[in-house]
């Protein structure tokens, strides 16, 4: 049934396939991504290296995490590793690395989303064309067959278009809600992070003060 479509929707078909293949691939790339990144989440990371710093005790916050950690963790200590060039610029480039992780392939779900209807809007088109195009020559009965044959191909060719943006559509906006949230996650930690160590050293500012 569906090779039977495939046929009659047209040369069309085949560049929308490819189309459809890639999008699968990404997806399930993307939730194999998200599964791994589950599984590493660990909150006790994050509060250790807070409640470290809370204590004075940032060289070992500071000390560098291994490559399946918490994503926040890696970005906080990023950070107070190299907080005396810069603690925000350090975390600000470990989170965008991060970030960047999570972006990958949306740019394909968002190209999906716009070129699936645009591909099925061709199909039509080219369809419409030949359908006209063998009109001309033909008798009346040939005629009625070659216009339901290009009307035919163009449904076929929009609604697998239109499969495809929706097959791309659902994805990309849940995968951009996670981005969002993620951003907002690093945000939020990084922020405490500064004022935590900012504290800190005005705390020892203060001890050497009263030591002078």
């Amino acid at each position: 049934m569906l090779i039977e479509l495939f046929v009659k929707g047209g040369p069309i078909m085949w560049p929308i396939l490819i189309l459809s293949f890639v999008t699968v691939g990404v997806v399930v790339e993307r939730i194999l991504f998200l599964v791994k990144e589950a599984r590493y989440r660990d909150l006790n990371e994050v509060r250790r290296i807070f409640s470290l710093v809370e204590h004075g005790r940032i060289d070992e916050a500071a000390l560098e995490l291994p490559a399946n950690s918490d994503r926040i963790a890696i970005v906080l200590s990023q950070g107070l590793a190299h907080r005396d060039a810069s603690l925000t610029e350090a975390m600000i480039e470990a989170s965008q690395a991060e970030l960047d992780r999570h972006n990958r392939g949306l740019v394909v779900l968002d190209t999906a989303v716009t070129l699936g209807p645009l591909l099925g809007l061709l199909g039509t088109v080219t369809g419409m064309m030949r359908a006209f195009n063998l009109v001309g020559g033909e008798d009346l009965a040939g005629k009625t067959a070659a216009l339901t044959g290009g009307v035919s191909e163009c449904l076929i060719a929009v609604t697998f278009g239109l499969g495809v943006a929706i097959l791309a559509l659902i994805p990309l906006n849940y995968l951009n809600a996670r981005l969002e949230k993620v951003r907002r996650e690093f945000e939020s930690a990084m922020t405490r992070l500064e004022l935590l160590v900012t504290r800190q050293q005005a705390t020892a500012a203060a001890r050497d003060g009263v030591g002078v």
